[in-house]
């Protein structure tokens, strides 16, 4: 999934090496912590932990937009919560599906910022296809959705 992510951001949107990195970082941590909050097995926290404490922070892309950069992870995590309530109490559906997508919010944000509006615009499709999980899928983990 990560060099499929690479590709996207390098390929697709244009993205330069320390945006790229920093959304990397993002997505390997987030899915850690997913994984914890699952019960899943997690093999290797190393990377995550890094990645929050050492990476992430001393990133220069990170460092040069991190006031707009925190509030979307802020809600993305916010999102990411809401989601997981609504699936743990049965009320699983197309808005906790959509919620789940949040990190896409701050890929789209990370164009702005690299880009400007107009190629957001135009990218913001884009963006929105790399979601990996079909609906499908989701509402056979939840029925109810």
């Amino acid at each position: 999934m990560i060099s499929t992510l690479r590709d996207h951001f390098v390929n697709q949107l244009d993205l330069p090496p320390a945006a790229v990195d920093w959304l990397i970082d993002l997505w390997s941590t987030i899915q850690v912590f997913d994984d914890m909050h699952d019960g899943d097995a997690v093999e290797d926290v190393m990377p995550a932990l890094w990645g929050a404490l050492v990476s992430m922070p001393g990133n220069p892309f990170y460092q040069s937009n991190a006031g707009a950069l925190q509030g979307a992870v802020a809600t993305a995590i916010l999102k990411w919560h809401a989601a997981n309530v609504a699936e743990a109490s049965g009320k699983a559906d197309e808005k906790s599906y959509v919620w789940r997508a949040a990190y896409y919010d701050v890929v789209l944000l990370a164009v702005l910022l690299c880009h400007g509006q107009a190629v957001a615009l135009d990218m913001a499709p884009v963006v929105m296809m790399m979601y990996g999980e079909p609906f499908a899928d989701y509402r056979e983990e939840f029925p109810n959705a």
